[in-house]
């Protein structure tokens, strides 16, 4: 870039030296820029990053400028400006996606610490709470089904007990076994 704009300064100053002052006739006979810029989005990665690029526009009103002192130098002269028109346009282009792009990326930073400090802290919470939480009911019904284990084995046992009782009273006695008569004799 240094390079071309030393070579357009120095053609500008031989232009001078051979063909005098003319930039008076340059500014009353501009009419239009001849030289436009025209902007163009790109998208990259999700990034809308402007591209700028130059164009003619119109004919070329100096063509014969100066064809009788100094006309070669003032065509170089013209082509070297062209040029650094050219990359001044580039390295706008350039400036513009890195400041863009620089956006961009402290923007995905905000996010990314947000999620790692914010976010991930949070669910990771939410999830032990969520465990511990499952864990104590997993504790509380473990808990009430041995109650419930230990209530059903106290019913069993006593309609067991209570079912050999009233076996018990309801057979039929054994006259044989009764001790309670008295002894008969007979003579």
């Amino acid at each position: 870039m240094g390079e071309v704009m030393k070579e357009a300064a120095f053609s500008l100053a031989e232009a001078k030296f051979t063909a005098g002052d003319f930039s008076h006739t340059v500014i009353q006979n501009v009419s239009s820029a001849q030289v436009r810029v025209r902007m163009k989005k790109e998208n990259v990665v999700g990034v809308f990053l402007p591209v700028f690029e130059a164009y003619n526009d119109g004919p070329d009103a100096y063509d014969l400028t100066g064809l009788g002192k100094g006309g070669a130098n003032i065509a170089k002269l013209k082509k070297n400006y062209s040029k650094a028109v050219e990359l001044l346009v580039e390295l706008a282009t350039l400036q513009t996606c890195f400041i863009t792009l620089d956006e961009a990326i402290k923007i995905t930073n905000r996010r990314v610490n947000a999620i790692e400090h914010v976010i991930i802290p949070r669910i990771e919470n939410t999830l032990t709470y969520i465990v511990t939480e499952l864990d104590e009911m997993e504790r509380e019904e473990f808990f009430r089904m041995k109650k419930i284990q230990a209530n059903k084995k106290k019913e069993r046992e006593a309609a067991e007990a209570l079912a050999k009782e009233n076996e018990a009273s309801h057979q039929a006695k054994n006259l044989l076994d009764n001790e309670d008569d008295l002894p008969v004799l007979f003579t």
